[in-house]
């Protein structure tokens, strides 16, 4: 197995390890993150910014708060925040340090790091480590899932059925469409969005596979276009919550729907298994992804 492999089948046990970092509502780790009726922007790079859209949409639509999703390089400097969470793997991604810097002594900041001792734990008023998910490989699976539930548990989600549903999507057969098709778009709706994006990035960086992702409305709206034989449409959701009509507009273009029903997050999973299983079938190594490292530093 390659370290990508290894990483991506220990998310279930890192799922259950965040879910109980939350069980002490007064705790660090909650006292930390973003209080019910902030004014909160949520901000990353890469991984961590679709994951930032996801919590964003979920926090907002529990009633917690107004909540924006930035890339660490585009917040806009003009906008009022409570508190800005970060959201970074390495710790030392230059985008996040430079906005920590600007932020420093007039907005609350929070970062969420696998790495305790890194940069951004100098710049951030508070940081929650999660260094048991922490990955050696270039390519992000346990920790953004991590990190996902994390926040999730801390909004007061019931998570009691993630892991098992993790385990399962680690163990299931990938889907046959998937691994023969040449082209991807990946499909979600509020929270799930965030995943489809996600979902896209993976494959893009561990398989260079030809990816896009949409809300599911949007989809209609042009990119049904490029599905066809040999391309798959992969809905993250419960099936029956597709829009009327769309699982046979995909039929009709030939193309391929996948929806296996599970959480979001535990169907990304499968996406993951799938991105080191075509990366192996194209002679490309997921643990060296092509023009990419663990962390973008800027000179």
């Amino acid at each position: 197995m390659s370290q990508t492999e290894i990483e991506i089948a220990t998310q279930p046990d890192c799922w259950r390890q965040a879910v109980a970092l939350t069980r002490h509502p007064g705790g660090t780790v909650c006292a930390s993150l973003p209080r019910s009726g902030e004014r909160v922007a949520v901000v990353g790079c890469g991984t961590s910014w679709f994951i930032a859209q996801a919590y964003a949409a979920l926090r907002e639509s529990a009633g917690h708060g107004e909540t924006d999703a930035f890339p660490a390089s585009e917040m806009p400097t003009g906008r009022a925040y409570d508190r800005v969470l970060a959201l970074t793997r390495s710790g030392t991604t230059t985008e996040v340090l430079e906005l920590l810097r600007r932020l420093r002594g007039h907005t609350r900041t929070t970062a969420v790091t696998a790495v305790p001792r890194s940069p951004v734990t100098e710049l951030a008023d508070a940081v929650v480590p999660l260094d048991f998910a922490d990955e050696a490989s270039v390519v992000q699976t346990r920790f953004a899932s991590t990190e996902l539930v994390l926040l999730r548990a801390q909004l007061g989600e019931d998570l009691g059925h993630l892991p098992q549903q993790g385990h399962s999507a680690l163990t299931q057969a990938l889907p046959a469409a998937a691994l023969a098709a040449e082209q991807f778009t990946f499909l979600g709706q509020g929270w799930a969005y965030g995943i489809a994006q996600e979902a896209a990035l993976k494959m893009r960086e561990a398989a260079c596979a030809w990816t896009e992702a949409y809300p599911v409305m949007e989809y209609r709206h042009g990119p049904i276009s490029v599905t066809g034989p040999g391309r798959v449409a992969w809905w993250f959701g419960d099936p029956a919550a597709l829009p009327p009509n769309l699982a046979d507009e995909i039929a009709r273009t030939g193309g391929q729907l996948v929806a296996l029903g599970r959480d979001p997050l535990a169907d990304l999973v499968v996406v993951h298994r799938l991105a080191a299983a075509l990366a192996s079938a194209r002679g490309l190594d997921p643990d060296n992804p092509r023009h990419l490292t663990r962390s973008v530093i800027l000179a």
